[in-house]
């Protein structure tokens, strides 16, 4: 259902007159998990040719101070020249599928796609704000490199009402800060996202093939060994003293890495990962297939 029509834009690069009130700043950050990033490159690759931006729900937990995401979903939505419309309905039934597995996990938020922070921008961000009051809604921008002049990254805002009596699509996002938080497991997804997003042509659309995301972590994990064995050569001849501590952690290394090596293990291996990426290609079609039926029977 449509929650508002303007025409005209405002941000923080175009605040032409009236009131700015004190932004709520209590909160004074925001963390990201990477799984939040993966969701949205993949709803945006997803999205129709005609749409220049995605929009989704964010969930995770609060405190006083921060804002942790840790996991979010696409929200259907269409933007015109006249108006923006968003699902409430398809948001709040996910929401509440979602609470069922997750019920410490509560809507902190929205997120979009780009970096053009207009009126309808300032709409949406009021509906989100409906479904977090009390608290203050925040909204993830996620700049897939895309547009021109842009440069991939990650912004947090909240938002702040304009003039003296404002209205909904009156307000200023203010930013805040952003900090992306990850595990060790996830280190390396991170690392081929952030190469390919900061090549000499960074679009989210020119996504590795398998054959070089293989061959760039074959790379990586070389160079890896070539830095430890050189260490270790260094060790030996007596030109640096050797730290106990990484000699422990070495040996437990390689103590874990040969274990249960037989023959034909690596093409067990490679068998079962072929696997799993069938089987995940299969329930990424059918759900494609499925929202789209969706669409059409609505």
């Amino acid at each position: 259902m449509p929650i508002g029509q303007t025409s005209s834009a405002l941000n923080l690069q175009n605040l032409n007159s009236g009131t700015i009130s004190n932004p709520t700043r209590s909160i004074q950050n925001v963390i990201v998990h990477p799984v939040v990033l993966f969701n949205i490159l993949d709803h945006y690759l997803r999205r129709k040719d005609s749409q220049e931006r995605v929009i989704g729900t964010l969930l995770g937990t609060r405190t006083e101070t921060e804002i942790e995401v840790h996991n979010c979903f696409a929200v259907l939505h269409s933007e015109t020249t006249e108006q923006v419309a968003v699902d409430q309905d398809y948001h709040r039934t996910v929401y509440d599928l979602h609470h069922k597995v997750h019920p410490k996990e509560i809507i902190v938020g929205w997120y979009s796609t780009g970096s053009n922070l207009n009126t309808y921008s300032a709409l949406i961000q009021y509906f989100y704000s409906q479904e977090t009051a009390p608290h203050p809604a925040v909204h993830i921008t996620l700049n897939t490199g895309t547009e021109e002049g842009g440069e991939p990254g990650v912004k947090a805002f909240l938002s702040s009402p304009v003039g003296v009596y404002p209205k909904p699509e009156n307000c200023v996002f203010v930013p805040i800060p952003c900090e992306l938080r990850f595990n060790n497991s996830e280190r390396g997804g991170l690392d081929i996202l952030t190469k390919s997003l900061s090549s000499t042509s960074p679009s989210i659309t020119n996504a590795l093939s398998d054959i070089e995301v293989l061959e760039r972590s074959v790379q990586m994990v070389s160079e890896m060994l070539d830095r430890v064995l050189s260490y270790v050569r260094s060790v030996i001849a007596g030109e640096i003293k050797g730290d106990p501590a990484i000699g422990r952690y070495l040996l437990e290394t390689f103590a874990m890495s040969t274990e249960g090596l037989d023959q034909g293990s690596f093409a067990r291996s490679l068998q079962d990962t072929l696997m799993i990426s069938y089987l995940a290609n299969l329930i990424r079609s059918q759900a494609e297939v499925s929202t789209r039926l969706q669409l059409v029977t609505s």
